[in-house]
């Protein structure tokens, strides 16, 4: 039999599998933190049992406002998270209903008619719900002698739409969690 005499089912499913053949590649390099986390984010555990250091840090995340989500001492595991609201944050790129947070002067068409007026009070109801919100996690891993600290902060838009995402493991902050941890805690 020769190729041009196939079944056409069967030339159509060889030329789909080649085709889509060169869709599974792996990556060439896989994900990391960028920025890379800071040298004061790990540092020994020391003489300190592990038991009380996670308490420790479970207080001081607490202090800090933080929401513990999970512990496991078996791993030495604490992973908490904090949220607020980014008051004018908003989706900057969105144009839907443009207005000031105290009202503002229109002359002109929008959204295909023709207007003009004042509008003088409290920006509406939309530029109360479109703000965004941050989502700061934090995870602290006590274990082979060492302590390693990670926290990275997400930027969720008002539709819930990740709007920003980075590292956000800082010298000042490892630094100052722990020193609390070591205060027992107490920031």
């Amino acid at each position: 039999m020769r190729p041009w005499q196939l079944p056409r089912v069967l030339v159509i499913a060889l030329v789909t599998v080649l085709v889509l053949a060169g869709c599974q590649t792996t990556p060439s390099t896989l994900p990391a933190a960028e920025p890379r986390p800071a040298a004061e984010c790990r540092w020994s555990v020391g003489d300190r049992a592990p038991h009380g250091l996670l308490a420790g840090a479970v207080a001081a995340l607490e202090a800090e406002g933080f929401l513990i989500r999970h512990t496991d001492l078996a791993l030495g595991l604490v992973s908490a998270e904090r949220t607020r609201i980014l008051p004018g944050y908003g989706d900057r790129y969105d144009g839907w209903d443009r207005r000031g947070m105290f009202g503002g002067i229109g002359i002109g068409g929008g959204r295909g008619g023709v207007s003009s007026g004042v509008m003088i009070g409290f920006g509406g109801v939309g530029s109360l719900t479109r703000d965004a919100t941050q989502l700061e996690r934090v995870s602290l891993l006590a274990g082979d002698g060492e302590v390693r600290v990670s926290r990275d902060i997400q930027v969720i838009d008002w539709r819930g739409e990740l709007a920003e995402a980075r590292s956000a493991s800082s010298a000042e902050f490892c630094r100052r969690l722990r020193d609390a941890i070591e205060a027992g805690g107490v920031s």
